[in-house]
């Protein structure tokens, strides 16, 4: 016979083993015992060897009918646990999420919104993967993360976007830039100084977003330098190398190697949760419904 056991056949033989009894297996079973005493036969033809020696006073296992058993048991135990954990998963509470964040919204909230579902869900095993806006949704397109905490990043058929936080633009200076002492600052004021900036690779609404208070005050900025990380804008603006214009939250902890002044503008920068529309899956609901 070709045919492989079955689940059924193995409730069927352990429920049997355990009652070394035809009909007290059948009504723990619920089947009458002419179907069951057939479907024991078919797995023993199945595997090769009888499972029980039958008189016509009693059943017991055979030496085989022993070691499946056990087999038997573990099988169906593995199978609940595997059940268990898909059912985990699927809601949210069990499996690996990774998270593209940019450096920004660490200071925005980040770290406590992945504690409080760490938390809740403490069989879920967060990785965190840091980068710029635009590489981050590509990697979200592509399934290399699950989830994009992103920053002004174009909207895309494919994803679907909550807001997390918005924010002001500040400037941020030298100590010693004339203005540096001003308690807020006209983006025109900066209309003859040279720029440090990040690259229009990294994002190219963010990059625009970023551009706005300058163009709005009559000006394109002359960029004389650009980093990809805003640790190392600020320490070549330290340095006297330019000034920059950027979102409160990438400056708000420097020390008092430059000056960051608010400016008069109202535009705003917006830090969003980016998903997969086509990702229904629980731990993704459940890390967003946190916000």
């Amino acid at each position: 016979m070709d045919r492989e056991p079955e689940l059924r056949h193995l409730r069927y033989f352990i429920a049997v083993a355990e009652e070394l009894h035809f009909g007290r297996a059948a009504q723990r079973l619920h089947l009458a015992q002419p179907p069951l005493s057939q479907q024991i036969r078919q797995l023993e033809a199945m595997i090769g060897t009888p499972l029980f020696v039958r008189t016509s006073r009693s059943v017991a296992l055979t030496a085989a009918g022993q070691a499946f058993l056990d087999r038997s048991r573990r099988i169906l135990a593995s199978l609940g646990d595997d059940v268990i954990e898909a059912r985990r998963i699927g809601g949210g509470e069990q499996g690996r999420f990774d998270i593209g964040f940019v450096s920004s919204a660490i200071l925005l909230g980040l770290p406590a919104q992945v504690r409080r579902f760490q938390q809740r869900y403490p069989g879920a095993q967060i990785r965190l993967h840091e980068g710029y806006t635009a590489r981050i949704t590509e990697q979200l397109r592509k399934g290399e993360v699950d989830l994009a905490v992103v920053r002004d990043a174009e909207p895309q058929e494919v994803f679907r976007a909550t807001d997390f936080a918005s924010e002001k633009f500040v400037a941020v200076v030298p100590v010693d830039h004339p203005r540096a002492q001003d308690t807020t600052l006209d983006p025109a004021a900066l209309r003859d100084d040279p720029f440090v900036f990040f690259p229009r690779a990294a994002g190219e609404l963010a990059y625009q977003r970023n551009l706005q208070p300058c163009v709005d005050a009559g000006f394109i900025p002359r960029i004389v330098q650009e980093a990809s990380h805003w640790h190392t804008i600020l320490h070549l603006v330290a340095a006297g190398l330019g000034v920059s214009i950027a979102p409160a939250s990438a400056v708000s902890a420097v020390g008092g190697a430059v000056r960051v002044l608010p400016l008069s503008t109202d535009v705003t920068s917006t830090v969003q949760i980016l998903r997969r529309v086509d990702d229904d899956r629980g731990t993704t609901n459940n890390f967003g419904s946190l916000n």
